[in-house]
């Protein structure tokens, strides 16, 4: 190994630092560099056994930052796209849809403030919600719900 290059295990450690990864996430990043397939293997299992790489805390962390702006439906779409097995996705969904309609009416609130006065104004912020994820049944009872309540 030249000065200045560093390991597989040394990549994935470089990128753990900066936030949680999935093993999925690492593998591909890793794989652009590294030829060998059981290289990589062989230092994420490594990373496992030693607990550096954890589902569990990619799928919390993802949970703690992006669950006050997105809906339960954006957040599955995410964790399925860095490879979570699909059992941890499902109880993570679970544990949002309880706060599905405050999320999303904070979300709404947030960005506008007010009831739509017609159909083109009540159009663009239902579109703005569901495009972050939340429900059709959660966006009309935040659309239909004054703000008082």
């Amino acid at each position: 190994m030249a000065f200045g290059q560093l390991s597989v295990k040394g990549r994935a450690l470089k990128l753990l630092a900066g936030r949680e990864y999935s093993r999925f996430e690492l593998e591909r990043k890793l794989a652009a560099k590294e030829p060998d397939p059981a290289e990589v293997k062989k230092a994420l299992d490594e990373l496992q056994a030693k607990g550096f790489l954890d589902e569990q805390r990619v799928v919390d962390s993802l949970l703690h930052r992006r669950s006050g702006r997105l809906g339960a439906t954006r957040i599955r779409q995410e964790l399925q796209a860095k490879g979570i097995d699909a059992e941890r996705v499902a109880v993570a969904v679970a544990s949002l849809n309880a706060t599905e309609f405050e999320r999303a009416r904070e979300v709404w609130r947030r960005r506008f403030g007010t009831l739509p006065a017609d159909a083109a104004e009540r159009g663009k912020q239902g579109r703005f919600l569901a495009a972050r994820g939340f429900g059709g049944e959660v966006v009309r009872r935040v659309l239909n719900t004054p703000d008082d309540e």
